[in-house]
């Protein structure tokens, strides 16, 4: 197993950097996250020591049982829905929440944000294509929504981030990810109390992160593309 995470991530990592190039990036814009929800702590050591620092987890039980594991430079991105009732119990353990699909929860993050006296980075979740069964904000209700967010002191709204429809084809994505890196270069010089620090696009996963990156992803997600099937 081991040998197999090591040679999945080499691999992931030189496709990004291909989409980089074709695209005419750095490669040192995109962050990969490896998405270890379900996965051992002995598969997660093996890509930490194969350089990854960031990992994404859906599950608030998880990223609990497995972040005091870990070495301390590890970075928990919580990357699933969250409920409300569960915002107090992961924000010690994580850098940052990607899955941010209401104002009320953005509300929830704040006030337990303020009593650990701490700020704490979010994405706004966008349900860019209207899945019924997805979370998020629809593009329409994304700019209201940053307007009452960002009012919020202990809450820095650092981008946003999309799940896009699972395809055969990756390239039946490439609308879905052009329309949220709209999204947020329209957002960005708008003047939201903290809109000067957007700088993420988290979008794609195993399936379509090469064309993700080529449409401007700063962070892609990676599960089974590492780890291997669940």
């Amino acid at each position: 197993m081991n040998i197999t995470i090591t040679e999945n991530l080499t691999q992931v990592q030189k496709n990004i950097a291909a989409a980089c190039v074709r695209s005419s990036r750095n490669p040192r814009e995109v962050t990969l996250i490896a998405v270890s929800k379900t996965k051992p702590l002995e598969a997660m050591q093996e890509a930490y020591r194969c350089g990854v620092r960031d990992f994404g987890e859906n599950k608030v039980q998880e990223i609990i049982k497995k972040a005091p594991e870990m070495p301390p430079d590890t970075r928990f991105h919580m990357i699933g829905h969250l409920q409300r009732n569960k915002v107090r119990q992961v924000l010690p353990h994580v850098v940052m929440i990607h899955s941010v699909d209401s104002v009320r929860l953005a509300q929830e993050i704040e006030l337990a944000a303020e009593k650990e006296n701490r700020m704490i980075d979010i994405l706004l979740e966008v349900n860019v294509a209207g899945e019924e069964s997805k979370f998020g904000f629809s593009p329409d209700e994304i700019s209201e929504a940053m307007e009452q967010i960002c009012s919020f002191p202990h809450v820095h709204v650092r981008g946003l981030m999309t799940i896009a429809p699972f395809v055969e084809n990756s390239e039946e994505n490439r609308p879905i990810f052009k329309k949220l890196f709209q999204l947020y270069v329209d957002m960005k010089p708008k003047n939201y109390d903290n809109s000067n620090i957007m700088t993420v696009l988290s979008m794609g996963m195993t399936g379509d992160y090469e064309v993700a990156v080529e449409e401007g992803a700063t962070m892609v997600r990676v599960g089974t593309g590492i780890f291997g099937a669940r």
